[in-house]
């Protein structure tokens, strides 16, 4: 559709301005120039990189973009997930695919809604090739699912990024968002949550839990899931690790 109505958010203002996009993996810079576009057209601007195949900036990406330059101007590129994410405080996973972990699953409507409740959000899209791994989805607190033909309910990285940006852009922001009322804490940032991740397995792993080696990953993965459901605040992150702490310095006597 030809032309763009910028009336309800200012392409250069990324505070409040709706979740972050966070590619992993992608392969073709066009691709990414395409999403870019998408992501202007919904008044996202918050674009994230992780480990792109051709590199990071992208003429192809430039090209593709049609004019969406803040986007890819303001984007940034990471070595790994958790660095992508580590300052939002909600993240989606994109996947049609549930990979036996217990998520709730949101349709982007639903989604739209969540985001609106939460400035620091965020949604992980995987490569074109093979969608996103399953440490990615650990991750993720949810999995956002586009409701299709069950039958062909394959989408192309702009298309699954357009669907998701357009139901956050016509959500609107009148209705007052509902309230989780905290008294001296805030939510908890990703970087806070993984490094209590690492701090929890590591103790399992000296305590001799996670003792059989090809059952490991899974393990850790499921106590992530567990952990993410609970939607924990930076103070319950703490007292959680000087939990782990206090458990591993008093070890049974041998």
């Amino acid at each position: 559709m030809a032309g763009t109505d910028h009336r309800r958010f200012d392409a250069g203002d990324n505070g409040g301005g709706g979740p972050a996009i966070i590619l992993v993996d992608p392969q073709l810079g066009e691709n990414i120039g395409m999403a870019a576009r998408a992501m202007l057209n919904c008044g996202l601007t918050d674009l994230r990189l992780v480990r792109p195949r051709d590199g990071w900036p992208n003429a192809r990406a430039v090209a593709t973009a049609s004019g969406a330059d803040v986007v890819l101007d303001a984007a940034r590129s990471f070595e790994t997930t958790e660095d992508a994410i580590a300052d939002l405080t909600l993240v989606f996973a994109a996947t049609t695919r549930d990979r036996d972990m217990i998520k709730r699953s949101y349709s982007p409507e639903q989604a739209a809604q969540a985001f609106l409740r939460e400035d620091h959000s965020g949604v992980i899209f995987g490569g074109e090739a093979w969608g996103l791994h399953n440490d990615d989805i650990a991750l993720a607190e949810h999995v956002i699912t586009v409701p299709l033909n069950p039958g062909f309910s394959s989408l192309n990285l702009s298309q699954a990024v357009l669907l998701i940006g357009y139901e956050w852009y016509k959500a609107g922001r009148d209705a007052p968002p509902p309230e989780l009322r905290m008294t001296g804490t805030r939510p908890a940032s990703k970087k806070e949550l993984v490094a209590m991740f690492e701090h929890l397995e590591s103790a399992l792993d000296d305590s001799g839990f996670m003792h059989i080696r090809e059952k490991r990953s899974i393990m850790a993965r499921n106590l992530r899931n567990m952990l993410q459901r609970a939607e924990l605040t930076e103070k319950e992150v703490r007292t959680l690790r000087g939990v782990i702490a206090s458990l591993a310095a008093h070890k049974p006597d041998e």
